[in-house]
């Protein structure tokens, strides 16, 4: 029998699900600056990339497997794929592969990646409708503005608790960006948000496990049923975000409504998404930074004698597998990361093959990495000392590593990841014509001009 306890609550909490509601129905198409509209043309590239990059992945042919024993219908593609599913599945398993790599973009501010369920649900929906790519754009960029102006209220109580943050707020940024691109109005919207409000996903003991991809690819499947839902007139509570039993108020002890009204409409996430050089974790990134410098300046595995790292506790608790079995462990071991970069000088997906996180010089370096927790180091940042057999020492201190904000990938950069990705799927001509295709989105008539290079 339940216990009737009293939880407190606010009662009062303004009526968010409406506002974001009316926000993604009515505002104008392109209704921000070039600098949004080029970072969503950024983040739609390094999305679709890292798609594309793990669509030959184990995990993503079980997960095709799965669904096709349900004989989905052949509605949209699957990145990097010949294969057809149903609109749904396409969503689902083209979330999976777009965070496979954990090579995928961050809002740093809440460590949402809001692309994996916001863009491999709108893509696939596109596709079915043969929507233009203004429209896909358009519902990318409210889409992912909702997901991370929710993540913005509930982080970091909500992410402390367990959950993992894309999966529980990408149901919501896939729905808006569905209902938007499906032409709903405000008031389907809102129920579209109250659907996907009973749909978060994800728990971070996941992490290092084929299921933590799963959770952009579960949000993406879940939001743009949610938007389906929504047109064919099934409802849900107008205030599923923030009434005192609603998602917010449930998942979080911390509701700051002001993260989603302030400037909306004016201030958008997407501005603050950042990509990342290295794939892993997001927090380890420092720590590969400061040991590529450190090998630049003469340090190796084999004159190293003990690497010290300072760094925030959130490393550590995320990333803290000292012995990862695998290459999906590895990408949660900051010592790994570190051994990767002082051995290879960078830690792209080919240094986390199941091998190389095995190879014994790789296992051998990586045990002299000492992890101290500080506290007063931001999470973003990092000390690092090489001792070496000579007696001397090396120091490294990284405040914004590369990839971040302060020093952003640039257009080029991402080029070049995308390629390093596509071309051993869909080899060069096509993968040159793909990119081509992502810089010029805004402007094609049909997306499936684009998905036909993209497969």
């Amino acid at each position: 029998m339940a216990v009737n306890t009293k939880v407190e609550a606010d009662q009062n909490a303004p009526a968010v699900t409406r506002i974001l509601a009316e926000f993604v129905a009515t505002h104008p198409s392109k209704g921000w600056s070039d600098a949004v509209e080029h970072e969503a043309h950024r983040t739609f590239l390094n999305w679709l990339g890292c798609a594309v990059g793990a669509s030959q992945h184990e995990a993503v042919q079980a997960a095709l497997r799965a669904v096709q024993v349900l004989e989905p219908a052949a509605q949209a593609m699957i990145a990097g794929r010949q294969d057809r599913v149903d609109i749904a599945n396409a969503a689902l398993i083209n979330g999976i592969s777009s965070h496979l790599f954990d090579f995928d973009d961050t809002h740093l501010k809440t460590i949402i990646h809001p692309a994996g369920p916001v863009c491999s649900a709108v893509l696939a929906l596109a596709e079915l409708t043969g929507a233009s790519g203004r429209q896909l754009i358009d519902a990318v960029v409210l889409g992912i503005d909702v997901a991370c102006r929710i993540g913005n209220t509930i982080y970091p109580h909500h992410y402390d608790r367990g959950w993992h943050i894309t999966g529980s707020t990408g149901s919501l940024g896939a729905a808006a960006a569905c209902a938007r691109l499906l032409g709903l109005d405000t008031e389907k919207t809102t129920m579209a948000l109250g659907i996907a409000a009973s749909q978060p996903v994800g728990l971070r003991e996941q992490f290092g496990t084929m299921t933590k991809p799963f959770h952009p690819g579960g949000a993406a499947r879940a939001g743009l049923m949610s938007a389906l839902l929504a047109r064919e007139g099934f409802t849900a509570s107008p205030r599923a975000i923030e009434a005192p039993r609603g998602f917010a108020q449930v998942v979080s002890t911390k509701f700051d409504w002001n993260e989603i009204t302030d400037e909306l409409g004016q201030r958008f996430e997407i501005s603050f998404n950042a990509y990342k050089p290295f794939a892993c974790g997001i927090v380890i990134h420092p720590s590969i930074d400061a040991c590529v410098q450190l090998r630049e300046q003469g340090v190796t595995a084999d004159n190293l004698v003990r690497l010290d790292l300072r760094v925030h506790s959130l490393v550590l608790e995320l990333t803290g597998k000292k012995e990862p079995a695998d290459g999906l462990q590895g990408k949660f071991s900051v010592y790994h990361g570190c051994a990767a970069g002082l051995i290879f000088g960078r830690a792209s997906e080919e240094e986390y093959d199941d091998a190389i996180v095995n190879r014994e010089d790789v296992v051998a370096t990586r045990r002299k990495v000492v992890a101290i927790v500080d506290d007063t180091i931001d999470e973003a940042a990092v000390e690092a000392t090489a001792t070496l057999k000579d007696g001397s020492s090396v120091h490294i201190r990284v405040d914004h590593a590369i990839g971040s904000l302060q020093r952003p990938m640039t257009d080029e950069d991402l080029m070049a990841k995308f390629t390093a990705m596509s071309v051993p799927v869909l080899g060069a001509e096509k993968t040159r014509r793909l990119i081509q295709q992502c810089w010029s989105l805004s402007d094609a008539g049909d997306v499936r001009a684009l998905v036909a290079q993209a497969s």
